[in-house]
């Protein structure tokens, strides 16, 4: 009979870690990168007065950066995870599947479920931006409850824009899936093994990035491409929780070492992006690799010191957007393609003048205070009170 002792430091369950102000900082610019790429894929914005400011490179910064948003968030995702489950039972091993899954649920499906049930409402009333003509609207629906819609649409091209930003969270779906198996690895074959497991899922990342570059949605898409990000913040998490780090308070030496490379990796990746295509980085896949463990860095970094917020208000709006990045996430399509069907992207050479310039911009900004009114609204009203009551929680 197996016979498993856990760590002191985790004799019995907490609570969950609490929140860490710069993390939620990072999501709500996650987010910021997502809604700003679908603005400019629906409301192009050349003729806007960002567009006619900015140079090309910072224009296609702040507005083809959704990509590496998304990559962003699976690797928070991977920490967040790891890291409140060894707070909240004492180290993975101890986890109870069970307890794990059903929070998961509560935290992931009744948003999932209301936003299927609309598509798919919008989608028999012929709804123009909705209607599926690539495959049936039960195929759809199967694909997004079931984990594979970013499979699904490798085979038969994108579905409408709402529904295809479900194709991450097939994926995140997955690794939640999964995650109770890592406990039970480290249980049966020690924590080393789930250590070599995790990083092997970081060496297949950048290979199924290139592998599968002759189809380009599942180049990006597939599960191996994103279950690095995954793996990345889940070993980041694994070495935040060491408890010579954290039991007693850890010394703050280590800190700015890796928050200075995690910077280093972040901008390189993030921001450099023509230097990563001449260092072969891209060709590689591996750019996407250096912006998770630059991620990373910063994760164990900003976990590890203890700092009270920033007061800036800024800050502050992304702190609050990345608190509801989930609803978000998930919503934020209906005002973008609102906005689009009543923009004037279709304006010929009227949209040149200054006039329409400013009303390009004027909508783009009203599209991000709209999607972030509505995810705040769902989460407030809707899935915070549902996730509490499914997963019994106070």
């Amino acid at each position: 009979m197996l016979a498993h002792a856990p760590p002191p430091w985790a004799a019995r369950p907490g609570h969950g870690p609490a929140r860490t102000p710069a993390i939620d900082a990072l999501r709500g610019l996650a987010i910021l990168c997502v809604v700003l790429l679908h603005i400019q894929i629906h409301i192009p914005q050349e003729q806007s007065l960002l567009g006619k400011v900015l140079p090309a490179a910072l224009f296609n910064l702040v507005f083809r950066s959704g990509y590496y948003g998304v990559i962003i968030f699976f690797v928070i995702s991977g920490f967040l995870v790891t890291h409140a489950s060894i707070a909240r039972w004492g180290s993975l091993e101890a986890m109870p599947w069970r307890a794990f899954l059903r929070r998961r649920f509560a935290r992931i499906y009744p948003c999932l479920l209301l936003l299927v049930l609309l598509l798919a409402g919008l989608h028999q009333a012929g709804m123009p931006g909705f209607v599926i003509d690539n495959t049936s609207a039960t195929r759809a629906v199967a694909a997004a409850l079931g984990l594979h819609l970013n499979w699904l649409e490798a085979q038969t091209g994108y579905l409408p824009a709402a529904w295809n930003v479900l194709w991450s969270l097939s994926i995140a779906q997955a690794f939640y899936l999964a995650f109770p198996l890592l406990g039970l690895l480290s249980l049966l074959a020690g924590r080393r093994a789930l250590v070599l497991t995790l990083l092997l899922f970081v060496a297949l990342g950048p290979f199924a990035r290139v592998a599968f570059s002759d189809n380009a949605i599942w180049a990006q898409h597939a599960y191996l491409s994103g279950m690095d990000g995954l793996a990345i913040g889940c070993l980041a998490a694994l070495y935040a929780a060491r408890p010579g780090l954290t039991h007693p308070a850890p010394s703050r030496r280590p800190v700015r070492p890796l928050l200075l490379a995690g910077t280093m990796l972040f901008v390189l990746a993030f921001l450099l992006r023509k230097a990563t295509a001449s260092l072969g980085l891209t060709a590689l896949g591996v750019n996407v690799t250096v912006l998770e463990i630059g991620v990373a860095c910063l994760l164990i970094g900003w976990t590890r010191r203890s700092r009270p917020p920033c007061q800036n208000p800024l800050l502050a709006a992304l702190r609050w957007a990345g608190h509801n990045s989930y609803e978000i996430y998930l919503t934020h399509m209906f005002p973008v393609l609102l906005l689009a069907a009543a923009s004037c992207r279709n304006s010929g050479g009227m949209v040149s003048t200054w006039w329409r310039a400013g009303a390009l911009t004027a909508t783009s900004v009203l599209a991000i205070l709209l999607s972030a009114m509505l995810g705040g609204l769902l989460a407030r009203y809707y899935s915070g009170p549902m996730r509490r009551w499914l997963a019994g929680s106070r």
